[in-house]
């Protein structure tokens, strides 16, 4: 499947932090179960090789499921082996450069013009703009005048009325971790968690 393309299309990718295995894959399910279909979960998530293991037996693959926060080289080899279709990391890290090697598609974290070709130099296959608050969707659309090429997401206290502002400005999708997961990840309400799924969905629906 052409990552970039299937995220493209789907505009959000959910990102899970939970306080456990258990409790990751009850809210993988209720998002999926909402229509978001591209989500990672956290590796700050105890047991998250786990929960992307037990998603992935449980999801067919047009489920895109990946893992995030990846820092160590170690960590790329547990969530490879655990299934996740890709990588995401806050920086260039060690398990960035492991996870290329290891083929697994890779969203690196960058924010500076440098840190981004950088992280296209070491082979990624987009770049996580994070955080993207700090400056904006205009900051991410003045990237975009002179790297008009790069893949860019938007990750890092996007909300819902900001996300559409970033897919205008040239994010190909917006990551969005707690304005959309709230407390579902550590007991909260799941059925709370689906509504705030189909607020996010319908904001960028026309984006």
């Amino acid at each position: 499947m052409d990552l970039l393309a299937a995220l493209s299309r789907r505009k959000v990718l959910a990102i899970i932090r939970a306080d456990g295995p258990d409790r990751a894959l009850e809210c993988v399910r209720t998002l999926v179960g909402a229509g978001i279909t591209a989500l990672e979960v956290s590796l700050t998530t105890p047991g998250a090789a786990e929960a992307i293991a037990k998603a992935r037996s449980e999801f067919d693959l047009s489920v895109l499921i990946g893992a995030g926060t990846v820092v160590t080289a170690a960590q790329a080899d547990e969530i490879a082996a655990a299934g996740a279709g890709f990588t995401v990391t806050p920086a260039i890290t060690r398990g960035a450069h492991r996870s290329v090697e290891l083929g697994l598609p890779l969203l690196c974290g960058a924010l500076t013009p440098t840190e981004v070709i950088t992280a296209l130099d070491a082979g990624a296959l987009a770049v996580k703009i994070f955080p993207a608050k700090l400056h904006g969707p205009g900051y991410l659309r003045e990237l975009r005048a002179p790297l008009p090429n790069a893949p860019l997401i938007a990750v890092g206290g996007v909300d819902a009325a900001t996300a559409p502002q970033y897919l205008a400005a040239g994010a190909f999708a917006v990551g969005i971790g707690s304005p959309l997961l709230g407390d579902a990840g550590t007991g909260g309400s799941q059925s709370d968690l689906a509504g705030r799924a189909a607020t996010f969905l319908a904001a960028v629906s026309d984006a």
